[in-house]
This record gives structure tokens, C-alpha cells and sequence, in this order.
């Protein structure tokens, strides 16, 4: 039987669609949940640390198989490891919306987070495998990165829609019929492609990467929300797991047959293109943590409202997405991802105009800005980071994409709230008419602040509640500024990137994998019997 590249024909952009309808799933089911969690605690009354595992442990297990999922892709093929993250998806999905306790909403989004490892590194390893064109494929990588963006907008706004009508189990609901047809579609029209399958898969160097992430991602998380170092779930994890990931790194380059093929990581273009995601995301991350709660507790919006005031960033991000293809054309890498980080720098900057008043002309420019220069800096650094991979490792590049994503998000979270704690903290000391220890306790958060001021009452409750405001918005501006610095650092780091966008056109089959469409086999078939 004669195979035929999936590159060919319009079929590829159907492909597409079915890709970003599975992005758009799990974008969605990343943040649908957040507005969510009143009620959740309302019906389920989870304890403070079953909380935190049912927000936390679907990126949290999502992060840490990513390379276990790309890599395994690699060799027993992308189509059906994203097939069987459909239908677990929709399994965890009813399991998570029935969940009549906590326990079981914590096994459930575990379980999200599963399928949501298959799913993530096989949509970009099979766009790589369908778009051999390096052009076509940066339009294609727009396209898949606008989606992203929708869905990660388009979560809460659905979520409080939901729960307006509804009860918390719909959030969860909505994936089911969209899995029931991703999955028959998804057989029907998607390709299956393989690596070179050459020796045998590494299952010890696959559980080793696993556990290593979890462990560093769970240490950096419990960081990032002000746990203390000396929590038996926050360094330990984090020492345990960053033993393991070194030791994955020294057991991939002494195998024949690695996993992960270490090597890509001399090509200054997949390197520079990882360091700027896990850079990007370093600095913006956190950063969208702590305008929330300014926009809410500064500001006084509501959630909707904050999700509101929040949607020109989106909507400047889907733009950059759509455009980036003729961008990269025109500018090539360097100049794109370089002008992406200035411009999100000077949008950040713009954002220390920022004070106790709501100036909303103010926001939307700046929002605009920065979700246009993200999201161009984004996309320049995954186009680049896919094209210099061999066809043959796309599954474990995607999961290195996706994993270092996810990696630059939870450090940034721990990083800049650190920085905004220190930088908040020390305004509370002194407040007139306010015990020391209610000046400790108000330090530990705003929010923490308001509800100590609120127990005061009178002028020292007012006076705390007034102090705790501008150190927040003190705060944040040191913040913003130390964001800006690690966004110009990124600016200074892309100069490694290729001036121009090399497009020619690459064999899908020539040697580096194999690719098959299903509703090409056919016609292939009868060609070749003629």
C-alpha cells in the first residue's frame, strides 16, 4: 500500500478544525472551573488542601505528562494517543460533573488532566506532520494559537453563564457531546504518523520525567502561593523532582535511543525559542494573577466584570495570532519575537499608571498592547521551536513546548508573588491604632487585609483598610517594573533567533516518519491496483 503525505490536498485544513476544536476543549476546561469554586466549596465543603488540589492538580498532572504523551506519540502514533485522550476526556468529564464528594472531584480532574497531556502535545505534532509548508504552517499555528486564546477568554464567561443557570457539574457537562463527535470525526479525518520507531520506548526515562515535573511544578506552585519553605510539600517535592529531571537529562544523552533527542537543544533556534516561552510566561503569568485581584479588590468589580475588562487582551491576542504568519514573513524570527517582548514591556510600563481610581481608557490600551505583543511573541517562538524540530521527535517538541509553558507559568506565579509580597508587606507596619498582630495577618494578602479591617471596624479598621490599598497598588507597581526587566531580558535573548523565515518546503515522508490519511487511503489504493 502506497502512503500518501498528509500534507496534500484540502484535507489538511479540515484537520486543522478538528485540531483547534480539541485546543479549544482543553483551553476552556483550564479555566471554567475558577468561577466555579464558591459553589463547589458551597455543596461539596472540601478542607482547605482538597481546595487547592481540585483547582490545582489538572495543570498540575497536565504539566507533568506532557513528555510521557508527546514522546509516546512519537512511537506508537499522535492519532491514537489523541483518540484515547478524547475519551478520557469525556469519561472524566461525567465522572467530575456527578462527583458527589471531594475526593472523587479531585480523582476526576486528575483524570482531565490526563487526557488533557494526550491531547495538547498530539495537536501541534500532528499540525507539524500535516503542514509540511513552513508558510502554510505558521497560518496554521496562528489559527491553533487565536483558539487558544478564545478558550482560555471564553472559560470563566462560560462558567458563570453556566452557573447562573444551572448547577457546578455543568461546567464539566459540556465537554461530553463535543467528545462525542471530536471522537468519531476524529477517527474519520484525522492522520496517523509515527517518529522512526527505531529501538525500544524508555518507560523508566518516561516515569522519571513525569515524576521530576510533577514534583518541581507541585514545589513551585506551593511557592507561588505563599507557602513557606519549610512545608514538607513545598521543597521536598521541588528537590526530589529537580534530582529526577537531571537525572532524565544524563540517562537521555547516554541512551542510543532517547526519548527526547537532547541535541535539538544545540540549535540556537529551538533553544532561544524555549527560553523565550518559559520567559514570556515568567512574566505575565503571575502578573494576570495579581491584576485580577486588583481589578476585583482595588477597583471593585465583580468577577464578570473582570472577565469583561480582561477580553480586549484576548481579542488583541487572536489578531496577533491571525496575523502572525505575515509577520513572520515579513520580519522573520528574530525581529518578530524581539518587537512581541519590547511592546509587551512597554505595555507593562504603561500599567504602573495605575492607581486606586479605575481608568478604564488606560487598561484597555495597555491590554490591548500587551495581549498583541504576548501573543506575537508567543507565536514567533513556537513556529520556530517546531520547525527546527525533526519531524521524527514532533511529539516530544510539542511536549517540551507545552511543558516549558507551563513551567515559565508556575514559576512566574511564585516569582512575582514574591516580589509583590515584598514589596506589599512592609506598608502595613505602623498603621495607626492597628495591633501588630493584625498588621501580620493583614500582610499575608489584600483580601486577608479587608477581612481584618472589617473585624476592627471604626478608624483603625478604616485606616488598615486605606494602607493595605496603596502598598497593593505599590505593589504592583514594583511588579509591573520587574516584569518589564525579565520582558527586555527576553527581547535581548531572542537576538539568537534566524533573522529570516527559511520556507522551503519539506518532505512529509522523506525518511523522517510516516503519515496517513484515512480519507486518502483509498483513492491511493485504487491508483496503485490500476
Amino acid at each position: 500500500m502506497r502512503r500518501r503525505a498528509a500534507g496534500s490536498g484540502a484535507n489538511r485544513w479540515v484537520v486543522l478544525v478538528v485540531l483547534c476544536v480539541s485546543l479549544l476543549l482543553v483551553a476552556v476546561d483550564a479555566t471554567v472551573l475558577h468561577v466555579a469554586v464558591p459553589a463547589v466549596t458551597e455543596d461539596l465543603k472540601p478542607g482547605g488542601i482538597e481546595l487547592l488540589w481540585i483547582v490545582d492538580v489538572y495543570p498540575l498532572v497536565c504539566a507533568s505528562l506532557l513528555i510521557l504523551f508527546g514522546t509516546l506519540g512519537d512511537r506508537v502514533g499522535r492519532r491514537r494517543i489523541l483518540l484515547l485522550g478524547y475519551a478520557l476526556f469525556g469519561v472524566a468529564s461525567g465522572m467530575a460533573a456527578l462527583a458527589d464528594n471531594a475526593q472523587v472531584l479531585i480523582v476526576a480532574r486528575a483524570l482531565l488532566g490526563v487526557g488533557g497531556a494526550m491531547i495538547m502535545p498530539a495537536t501541534l505534532s500532528i499540525l507539524r506532520q500535516v503542514f509540511p509548508d513552513r508558510r502554510e504552517r505558521a497560518l496554521a499555528i496562528g489559527i491553533w494559537s487565536a483558539v487558544a486564546a478564545v478558550g482560555a477568554a471564553i472559560g470563566p464567561l462560560l462558567g458563570g453563564f453556566l452557573l447562573e443557570h444551572f448547577w457546578w457539574g455543568s461546567v464539566f457537562l459540556v465537554n461530553i457531546p463535543l467528545m462525542l463527535v471530536s471522537l468519531p470525526v476524529g477517527r474519520l479525518l484525522l492522520p496517523e504518523s509515527k517518529g522512526d520507531g527505531d529501538g525500544p520506548w524508555d518507560v523508566v526515562g518516561a516515569l522519571m520525567a513525569a515524576a521530576g515535573l510533577f514534583g518541581v511544578v507541585l514545589g513551585v506552585k506551593r511557592l507561588g502561593g505563599g507557602e513557606s519553605l519549610g512545608s514538607l510539600l513545598t521543597v521536598p517535592p521541588l528537590v526530589v523532582g529537580a534530582l529526577l529531571v537531571i537525572g532524565f537529562v544524563r540517562r537521555q544523552r547516554r541512551r542510543t535511543h532517547p526519548l527526547v533527542d537532547l541535541k535539538m537543544f544545540a540549535r540556537p533556534a529551538f533553544s532561544t525559542s524555549v527560553g523565550c516561552i518559559v520567559l514570556a510566561m515568567l512574566a505575565l503569568v503571575g502578573l494576570e494573577l495579581i491584576a485580577a485581584q486588583y481589578l476585583q479588590l482595588v477597583l471593585g468589580l465583580s468577577p464578570l466584570e473582570t472577565g469583561l475588562r480582561l477580553l480586549p487582551l484576548t481579542f488583541a491576542a487572536m489578531a496577533a495570532g491571525l496575523a502572525g504568519a505575515r509577520m513572520l514573513r515579513r520580519f522573520g524570527p528574530r525581529r518578530m519575537v524581539c518587537f512581541g517582548f519590547c511592546l509587551t514591556a512597554f505595555a507593562v510600563v504603561l500599567l504602573t499608571a495605575m492607581g486606586r481610581t479605575d481608568d478604564c481608557a488606560l487598561m484597555v490600551a495597555s491590554f490591548v498592547l500587551l495581549g498583541f505583543g504576548l501573543e506575537t511573541t508567543l507565536f514567533g517562538a513556537y513556529e520556530s521551536m517546531l520547525s527546527e524540530a525533526p519531524q521524527e521527535q514532533a511529539g516530544g517538541a510539542a511536549a517540551i513546548g507545552e511543558t516549558s509553558y507551563q513551567l515559565g507559568a508556575g514559576i512566574g506565579i511564585a516569582l512575582l508573588g514574591t516580589v509583590m509580597n515584598a514589596a506589599y508587606t512592609p506598608g502595613l507596619s505602623g498603621v495607626p491604632g492597628v495591633p501588630q498582630s493584625a498588621s501580620a495577618s493583614a500582610g499575608h494578602s489584600l483580601g486577608e487585609a479587608y477581612e481584618v479591617a472589617a473585624r476592627l471596624g471604626g478608624s483603625a479598621g478604616a485606616a488598615l483598610r486605606h494602607a493595605a490599598r496603596d502598598s497593593f497598588v505599590h505593589g504592583l507597581h514594583v511588579t509591573l517594573l520587574v516584569s518589564a526587566g525579565l520582558l527586555l531580558l527576553g527581547a535581548v535573548m531572542a537576538l539568537r533567533l534566524p533573522r529570516d523565515m527559511q520556507c522551503e518546503e519539506e518532505g512529509a515522508g522523506a525518511g523522517e516518519g510516516t503519515v496517513e490519511v484515512p480519507a486518502q487511503r483509498d483513492a491511493a489504493e485504487s491508483r496503485v491496483s490500476a
